[in-house]
């Protein structure tokens, strides 16, 4: 198509408001764009596309913007203001440019791991060729989900002591054990010290793999043992300390979502799904302002209304709601009881009541629980 007819038609597409003619706009400066990228990459064009494309952005719906960061995912032309914006947008939306975009540098991946959902973060800790940069800042972070997602990137740039802080994170992460016993650099040292805290398939793959010697292995699992057992109650306070590791992760997730703006609502359905108890009543305690030891109480209690007032407060709807006590009660033993009729009554908790009524009142009634 010569050049002035793409003109008339690329204005003709920018009077047009619908959804359609945004999406057939965006692919046209798209289709531009690849056909000139040797003479594009310059400050001033640069500036003025990504003015553009931002513009296009904010007004285009989901979907679009899905098929948009798909398009740019490898555009080496790509503005990297509309790239960092795409890569923090819903994870279905960043996952292509988080994956490949090379515009992304450190800096921006880093970013994204102090800003954006854990998704996203697993998302980077994938990213094919990750840098050592960008790998110390997930090791520091000790998330485990990420972690792991870490262990499973065979082109990350992990260096010996960044895979052996992984090895010894899997004592208390027991999903980093499986990718770590496959992972192309472990050494034959590391291979003996993850040996004590994996199952008995995953040991004999690690003693067919490095022809580890019986007499070595007996060692290091009697080394094991002594360290747990070394004074009385040392058992109970090792398994202490992984339940307050879990409990602080917990906690450390929680804020980083609330402080970001991604701690919402449908997140307590996700951790019930996942079976995370704690984690349900960190959130909750976290989205209605309330402390969690009285979620806590709330739960142990026999007046499920308690918890209806907590989940009005924080906007959860009427409908969803007894499918959250279900699981609840599944996970926490059936508390809290009520009788046969506590259904009915949690539900009247919903309403008609403002959500600031609600939480008042979950917190004048908690208090003499």
């Amino acid at each position: 198509m010569a050049l002035a007819a793409q003109t008339v038609e690329l204005l003709d597409l920018a009077r047009q408001r619908e959804p359609q003619a945004r999406e057939r706009l965006l692919e046209a400066i798209i289709g531009l764009c690849n056909s000139a990228s040797d003479i594009i990459d310059t400050e001033s064009v640069q500036g003025l596309l990504g003015s553009i494309f931002l513009q296009l952005v904010a007004e285009a719906e989901a979907d679009i913007r899905a098929r948009l960061s798909e398009k740019l995912s490898s555009a080496t032309w790509a503005p990297p203001a509309l790239i960092n914006v795409l890569a923090l947008d819903d994870i279905e939306i960043a996952a292509p440019v988080i994956a490949n975009s090379p515009v992304l540098k450190d800096h921006d991946l880093i970013r994204i791991l102090v800003e954006a959902t854990l998704d996203h973060q697993i998302a980077v800790a994938r990213r094919g060729k990750i840098s050592a940069t960008v790998v110390e800042a997930i090791l520091q972070q000790e998330e485990p989900a990420v972690l792991t997602a870490l262990a499973t990137n065979d082109s990350a740039v992990l260096t010996e002591d960044g895979l052996a802080r992984l090895v010894d994170s899997s004592r208390r992460v027991a999903a980093l054990r499986s990718p770590l016993a496959r992972h192309p650099r472990l050494s034959s040292d590391l291979a003996l010290r993850l040996y004590a805290w994996v199952g008995q398939s995953l040991r004999a793959s690690l003693t067919e793999r490095f022809r580890l010697e019986p007499g070595v292995l007996d060692q290091a699992l009697a080394e094991s043992v002594r360290e747990a057992h070394a004074i009385p109650g040392a058992g109970d306070t090792l398994a202490r300390m992984a339940t307050q590791d879990e409990a602080e992760n917990e906690r450390r997730l929680v804020t980083k979502l609330h402080d970001g703006g991604q701690l919402k609502p449908g997140f307590l359905l996700r951790t019930l799904r996942e079976r995370k108890l704690n984690l349900f009543c960190s959130a909750l305690a976290t989205l209605g302002g309330f402390q969690t030891d009285h979620i806590r109480r709330a739960i142990d209690s026999d007046r499920p209304e308690l918890l209806a007032l907590a989940c009005v407060s924080v906007g959860i709807d009427r409908g969803v709601f007894p499918s959250i006590l279900e699981q609840v009660r599944e996970l926490n033993g059936g508390r809290p009881m009520g009788g046969p009729d506590s259904l009915r009554r949690a539900t009247g908790a919903f309403g008609p009541f403002d959500p600031d009524i609600a939480g008042m009142a979950f917190r004048q009634a908690i208090a003499v629980v």
